[in-house]
């Protein structure tokens, strides 16, 4: 008998120390509990320490508040028939005081998200061009973000964002964008170096007209300086030595400057072999022409 009732009184205290254990829980921060009564909603619980009916009461589901995000790959069709997929990062919540309706109006609200994800995509990206697509992406996640909160929000959800984060065409639609885009930047270098090797081509001609005019202006004025050094020997030649007239004078001069000439190529450093007449009538003959020469350029100087 004594036995029987240390049972017993093991029991009570078992049972009582579950009732006790079992009418209190906690819950965490941004977190919400939802109280159940015999299957019915009873209430939703808030952080920090709660008491429930042990055995009657029951927590069916612990809701958090934070934000979620919801990564939905969608794959469409744009206005110029390429297909592209397009990466929706979906962030929602349970908006504080709908817990209720978060749990019990929907079976799954991440397949629900994903539906008018899904729906909203394919019915605008398909009034837009591929170009389009990549310049108003943000217009799209706009788009989603505007129809989930509406759509979302009898379901005790709220839709902070919606961001497209990636838009990927087809691997030869992204080939062929590539090798336009390669295609266009060849055509601008060629432009470039061609508009470049037109400059050049025009300054290298620039550069050889100005060095041949002055080249010209240096012989022109070699020219007058050898004529005026003649033009002096021949009057101090004159003045020194009488009986001499200008043109015995100017044909010593010539072949003086003859000699001097041939002796500057023979010790030049580039020296070739050359071949001059050195007979008395080759000589009458090349200081008739050096005269000729000199007093053509002496008239062509003064004119």
């Amino acid at each position: 008998m004594g036995a029987f009732v240390a049972v017993l009184f093991a029991f009570l205290a078992f049972f009582l120390l579950t009732i006790v254990l079992g009418s209190y829980f906690t819950v965490q921060q941004q977190s919400r509990a939802i109280i159940e009564r015999f299957g019915k909603y009873v209430r939703t619980a808030k952080p920090g320490l709660n008491f429930k009916i042990p055995y009657i009461e029951t927590v069916v589901q612990r809701v958090s508040l934070r934000v979620q995000q919801l990564l939905v790959e969608v794959e469409t069709k744009t206005l110029d028939n390429v297909f592209v997929k397009l990466f929706v990062a979906v962030q929602f919540r349970v908006v504080e005081g709908s817990e209720a309706d978060s749990y019990y109006k929907l079976q799954d609200h991440v397949e629900q998200i994903k539906s008018y994800v899904l729906d909203v995509v394919r019915a605008k990206v398909p009034r837009m061009n591929l170009d389009e697509v990549f310049e108003k992406k943000d217009d799209v996640g706009a788009a989603v973000k505007s129809e989930l909160d509406v759509s979302m929000k009898i379901y005790g959800f709220e839709i902070p964002n919606a961001l497209v984060t990636d838009v990927n065409p087809a691997d030869n639609v992204k080939s062929a964008m590539n090798e336009i885009q390669t295609q266009q930047r060849l055509q601008v270098a060629a432009a470039a170096k061609g508009e470049a090797n037109k400059i050049l081509v025009v300054k290298n001609a620039e550069a050889e007209a100005e060095s041949k005019h002055l080249q010209g202006e240096g012989i022109a004025k070699q020219r007058r300086a050898i004529i005026d050094g003649l033009r002096e020997s021949i009057a101090a030649f004159t003045d020194k030595v009488g009986g001499v007239n200008e043109h015995e004078v100017l044909n010593l001069v010539l072949l003086t400057q003859y000699f001097d000439t041939m002796k500057e190529i023979g010790v030049s450093s580039g020296a070739k072999v050359i071949l001059m007449p050195h007979s008395p009538s080759g000589m009458s003959e090349l200081t008739e022409q050096l005269r000729n020469a000199i007093i053509t350029g002496n008239e062509a100087s003064t004119k």
